[in-house]
């Protein structure tokens, strides 16, 4: 796509839509290239998302095998019977 200085000006959303496409955009001034505008590759889609270490940890934990079992425990009553 070409675009003018006045095109950044008054149609951005159009030039931004553009590049989100990825589709180039040279921009000129006075009927010169002045500039160009690639899309810009985010963290995301360089490299593949990695999990915080924390997650998993309790994987193997028989007891936690059961979760909504566990959470009831948890949730039990305050007071036990005396």
């Amino acid at each position: 796509m070409k675009a003018t200085v006045l095109d950044l000006r008054y149609r951005m959303k159009d030039v931004l839509a553009a590049v989100d496409r990825g589709e180039p955009v040279t921009v000129s001034h006075r009927g010169r290239p002045k500039a160009r505008l690639v899309p810009v590759e985010t963290a995301a889609k360089a490299r593949k998302p990695s999990m915080h270490p924390a997650f998993g940890i309790w994987r193997y934990r028989r007891d936690l095998a059961d979760v909504p079992g566990h959470v009831r425990k948890l949730r039990g009553p305050r007071f036990r019977d005396l």
